[in-house]
């Protein structure tokens, strides 16, 4: 999914390789490409490619980092993913307001998951403008890396839907400036009509009608079809006049 390929997901110290194919799959199962290894205890490896059941071109296309700064040295936001809650405070995200902060941006971002036991250090979460936290069970809360992209990954894949859809539903709107060319030109056509000369109260009238376009948040076609309404009956009554 090409809306998802400003995001990288970086896995930090994975000790089991059967964890980076499971990423790997739970990516190209939901849209994304890009994945960094920062020091991983065993890649490549046949477990690796076990896990990942056909996504093969993930692993084949990871990038090896021996440093953090590798992975993310390219990346104007960068989040990352805590099991716990630190004392320090970190602005703090969960799964889906990271999507949609992510969805909404062109900024290329990386989403970094930590070591299977112990997570990212403090020094790796200093590196990260947001850390995100996967609520659950809190009598279990030992959730497995490979688990943790998976729902992440499909908290991105529905907001990028979603941002997909809506750019391609929302229809371009009319400029201020378009609204007042077109107010000056309803109120000449009306003049024209005589329909504002048979009132006193022309100015109210006019506040009136642009109340009620204003409500209506019109589209820069629809301004050009009322326009053209405007020019047609113009041009009728003003050899008349």
């Amino acid at each position: 999914m090409n809306c998802l390929s400003h995001v990288r997901i970086v896995l930090v110290g994975t000790t089991h390789p059967g964890n980076i194919g499971a990423t790997a799959r739970a990516m190209k199962n939901m849209g994304l490409r890009d994945l960094a290894l920062v020091s991983p205890k065993v890649f490549p490896s046949g477990e690796a490619t076990a896990r990942a059941s056909g996504a093969d071109d993930i692993l084949a296309g990871a990038r090896l980092c021996h440093h953090l700064q590798e992975a993310i040295g390219d990346c104007a936001l960068v989040v990352g993913a805590s099991a716990r809650l630190r004392t320090i405070s970190w602005p703090q995200l969960d799964p889906r307001e990271c999507a949609q902060l992510v969805s909404a941006s062109n900024a290329k971002t990386a989403i970094l998951f930590g070591r299977e036991h112990s997570g990212l250090t403090n020094e790796e979460l200093e590196r990260c403008h947001y850390l995100l936290h996967i609520p659950c069970n809190p009598e279990f809360s030992s959730l497995n890396v490979a688990a943790a992209v998976q729902i992440v990954a499909y908290e991105l894949f529905l907001a990028a839907r979603e941002q997909a859809s809506a750019d391609f539903a929302a229809p371009a709107l009319a400029t201020a400036e378009e609204m007042e060319s077109f107010y000056g030109h309803l109120e000449r056509t009306l003049h024209d009509l005589r329909f504002l000369h048979e009132r006193k109260a022309g100015p109210s009238v006019m506040r009136r009608l642009r109340r009620i376009f204003n409500r209506s948040k019109l589209e820069k076609k629809e301004i050009h079809l009322l326009r053209g309404i405007l020019t047609a009956v113009q041009m009728r009554i003003r050899p008349q006049t």
